[in-house]
């Protein structure tokens, strides 16, 4: 039975906790989505590959499931069975592993590995920058709230614009996108103890691990681009 208290008005005890699993939870999944994705460039035909990114069509059509199992996944992890809710965090890696395959063959092709490298650093330490601003400030980020859900929809109507008619976003956008996901960490990460219960560390997991991957995605797109 998930508990119905909030993290923030838990013991100091249950938050330490609350936290402790959560972000052991995103470590797992980081750990998850290496390993799928490993099997999948192992496996996975290059022309497959080759395809997800060339028509853009098909990648339309990646994205809009994408974005409808996303929903379900998030769904699943804030059940209120432990079963479900690893299946929902175990769906959203294995996700995350298929829509990063192209990029990811692309960086292995240019730089054998060495991009993807800076770029899982960069990420790190950039979420955990985050995450110390976020845990050591005092300020409200609530106003992060607009500003995320509106660059969202914008972002996510470019790219779909982008897909469907052909222009390059160029390398402001993905700047901007760091920007986008870096304030979407700094919002939930302070927001954790007002929108979870002591129980839901699963879902906590999935909405972090989501936004590291978007961080880490644009991240990568930027560095390939200058190799």
């Amino acid at each position: 039975m998930i508990s119905n208290v909030l993290v923030g008005e838990s013991t100091d005890l249950e938050k330490a906790s609350f936290y402790k699993k959560t972000y052991l939870h995103v470590a797992f999944a980081i750990l998850a989505f290496i390993g799928v994705e490993t099997f999948l460039l192992n496996t996975v035909p290059a022309e497959l590959i080759y395809m997800m990114f060339a028509q853009k069509y098909a990648w339309l059509l990646i994205i809009g499931v994408f974005w409808l199992a996303s929903i379900l996944a998030s769904k699943w992890s804030l059940s209120q069975s432990k079963s479900t809710q690893y299946f929902g965090l175990g769906f959203y890696v294995v996700l995350e592993a298929v829509i990063f395959l192209p990029l990811i063959y692309i960086a292995v092709l240019q730089s054998g590995g060495q991009v993807i490298f800076q770029a899982a650093t960069l990420t790190i330490a950039m979420f955990a920058g985050i995450s110390a601003v976020a845990f050591t400030s005092k300020r409200d980020f609530s106003f992060l709230r607009n500003i995320i859900v509106i660059g969202g929809f914008l972002s996510l109507g470019l790219i779909v614009g982008g897909i469907a008619f052909g222009f390059n976003l160029g390398l402001w956008f993905s700047v901007g996108m760091v920007i986008l996901a870096s304030a979407t960490i700094l919002y939930q990460t302070s927001k954790l103890k007002d929108s979870y219960t002591t129980d839901q560390y699963v879902g906590a997991s999935l909405q972090l691990f989501a936004s590291i991957m978007l961080l880490f995605w644009y991240i990568l797109s930027i560095l390939n681009r200058r190799s």
